[in-house]
């Protein structure tokens, strides 16, 4: 069974920092890449960050240097380290992976950045 979950969201102050941790099943974090997308109110999901099996990284200009994609492949874990978060960055955030030829994605999770 394919699963992805993900967990770490909530309400920040800007400036602040929060880790989203995404629980994938062994068989999506062994396919491939895994990678973490956004969607803010009326806007379309947007592209974040992306890791390879082997460690390769690529993020979206509006977070390099303060977002951080990492794999720990024993715990089955996809990280988002964020830092130095802005009101903009308020979005549901959600974790995909691919299996067998299926793009499979989490149920998201909520990061609202607000004073």
């Amino acid at each position: 069974q394919v699963q992805l979950v993900e967990s770490g969201g909530g309400l920040v102050q800007p400036g602040g920092s929060l880790r989203l941790s995404c629980a994938a099943s062994r068989s999506v974090l062994s396919s491939g890449a895994m990678g973490w997308y956004r969607q803010a109110p009326g806007k379309e999901r947007e592209l974040v960050a992306t890791i390879t099996r082997g460690g390769s990284t690529n993020y979206v200009d509006s977070v390099k240097g303060r977002f951080t994609i990492s794999r720990d492949n024993a715990k089955n874990t996809v990280y988002l380290q964020m830092n130095s978060l802005k009101p903009e960055d308020t979005a549901v955030y959600y974790c995909n992976g691919w299996y067998a030829g299926t793009l499979y994605w989490g149920q998201g999770t909520q990061v609202t950045v607000s004073s």
